[in-house]
């Protein structure tokens, strides 16, 4: 079963928040869109600091709407986030030393999206370097270790979960060596990621429940957005412009990690906003119009906030 039970009054709002977006985005193919819109209603079992135990967590029923929210899709840099929450178990269970290089890496790949750093963390994960080619036995042997992100998730026993693939590193020009090999000629091993598998993982960063409480708060101040507009001026590559905190009021409390790249544009938010319930909305967008559209995703995140005013 999934994570959330799904409602009509969301199913209804979720297809015209869809239709308005067709309507005003025509280039947008049916199939090159996924969502995932989750709300919180009282008594809120998310961002309380990790006041409930994950027994009790998973056990509070939360609604949603999905539409084709177990597609497959590249996710580019939102697949950081299962890093994040990945490097923060092995740190737990003692199966990596804590660094200030490495500690660098983790802020630096979440709260800047680098690419460089997300490498480390791979390699830390691993137990792997980037490189030449390998000969047929020890290349087994690396592709195995490079998999041990794939295996943990799986062990977790979610649903949402199946199929999805978490294994490579994020490019800027693109692989090389073992990483070009490992990848595959038609990159049939690329990273695969689905908007439910997303929106739950976020869930439980957000509900505190996510390898351990002080964890889950130390990922959400990571990824803690400013909506302030003299500070996104600052930062060009800030996460929040031509992405869903476009869409927000700066009343709003943001927390998200987006991906974008010449094919994909897409972000995963947690959102607060004074007398609207808390929601999760969890956007991809494929294509290459899309990509390069900083407009429509702010517009999604509009239409869902308009919806959220109506609900009862």
């Amino acid at each position: 079963m999934l994570f959330f039970h799904r409602d009509e009054a969301l199913n209804q709002l979720g297809e015209q928040i869809l239709k308005a977006t067709w309507a005003t985005f025509p280039d947008l193919a049916r199939n090159q869109i996924a969502m995932t819109w989750i709300v919180y209603d009282e008594p809120v079992p998310v961002n309380t600091g990790g006041a409930l135990r994950p027994e009790e967590f998973w056990r509070y029923p939360v609604r949603g709407f999905a539409y084709r929210g177990s597609e497959l899709f590249y996710p580019a840099s939102i697949v950081k986030l299962f890093y994040l929450v990945a490097v923060q178990e092995w740190l737990e269970q003692g199966m990596i030393m804590p660094s200030a290089e490495l500690d660098r890496a983790i802020r630096d790949m979440i709260v800047d999206s680098s690419n460089d750093a997300t490498s480390l963390v791979m390699d830390m994960l691993s137990g792997t370097t980037s490189g030449p080619e390998l000969p047929p036995g020890p290349f087994e042997t690396w592709q195995y270790q490079r998999n041990i992100v794939n295996r943990y998730f799986q062990s977790l026993n979610w649903v949402e979960l199946e199929g999805i693939n978490a294994n490579q590193k994020t490019w800027c020009d693109g692989a090389y060596g073992r990483e070009q090999v490992f990848l595959g000629e038609q990159r049939q091993n690329r990273n695969q990621l689905t908007t439910n598998a997303t929106a739950r993982l976020l869930h439980s960063i957000v509900g505190g429940v996510a390898v351990s409480s002080a964890r889950s708060q130390a990922m959400m101040a990571l990824l803690k957005r400013s909506l302030d507009p003299a500070d996104l001026e600052a930062n060009s590559e800030n996460q929040v412009s031509g992405f869903l905190g476009a869409g927000l009021p700066q009343t709003a409390q943001l927390w998200s990690k987006a991906g974008w790249m010449s094919q994909v544009r897409h972000d995963a938010a947690y959102i607060e906003i004074p007398g609207l319930r808390p929601y999760l909305l969890v956007v991809f967008t494929e294509g290459k119009t899309q990509s390069q559209n900083e407009a429509l995703l702010p517009f999604v995140a509009q239409q869902i906030m308009k919806a959220m005013e109506t609900l009862a």
